[in-house]
């Protein structure tokens, strides 16, 4: 099975270059402002590509899903694409859960505190998963911000540990996410491939490609 990684596409529809594949997962901020015009714009763009499944996991900037949820879903399976929020869907024998939300960043979508009630949320991946979509990485994977002087690792600490946790039940192969854009890359951590698939770079350019990976 060939699953297409995207995120981070920012408005960029068109300007991507997507191979192709069977499963196509885009991990959040297809938008800038999450208006319904950005939003409509970019289903329409997604699920014109050939892929036979297409997945999508709100980002902080995909406004319209925090704000119009209920709208924002039925649009996007109106377009023919499975949205997950805190949810599941099984294609050909994979499991696969995504969930959009990330520690508090600028008071953006899809934002929740660092420490209880970011781990409350995590409890919900269920442990026979084989790919999790999220928006934000896990703390130390893949979630590098240059400062001045040093590196500061962003992603969640939570995360990480119900990560951990799951991995242990060896099911758990794939964890697509975005958000951090220098995080850019790929990465392998307690037998699982992590890819951050953010396609705009810091300048919010869509220089990065999109990443395959074969399950």
């Amino acid at each position: 099975m060939k699953i297409v990684c995207l995120s981070d596409t920012h408005n960029c529809n068109g300007q991507i270059e997507v191979p192709d594949g069977d499963i196509l997962i885009h991990a959040g901020d297809a938008t800038i402002r999450g208006t319904e015009l950005e939003v409509e714009e970019f289903l329409s763009w997604f699920s014109s590509l050939p892929h036979k499944y297409k997945i999508f996991v709100a980002g902080n900037h995909d406004w319209l899903y925090e704000n119009n949820n209920r709208y924002a879903r039925l649009l996007t399976a109106n377009f023919k694409i499975k949205y997950l929020q805190d949810s599941v869907t099984e294609i050909e024998g994979l499991k696969i859960y995504g969930s959009p939300w990330q520690p508090r960043f600028f008071d953006w979508a899809f934002n929740l505190q660092r420490g209880a009630e970011l781990a409350e949320k995590w409890k919900s991946i269920p442990e026979d998963i084989d790919i999790l979509i999220t928006h934000g990485p896990p703390n130390g994977i893949l979630d590098e911000v240059p400062k001045k002087y040093w590196m500061e690792n962003t992603g969640c600490d939570e995360l990480r540990k119900r990560v951990e946790e799951i991995s242990k039940f060896g099911r758990l192969k794939l964890h697509v996410f975005g958000h951090i854009h220098c995080g850019y890359g790929t990465a392998e951590e307690f037998g699982v491939k992590f890819v951050n698939a953010s396609n705009c770079d810091e300048s919010y350019a869509p220089s990065q490609a999109p990443i395959v990976v074969e399950i």
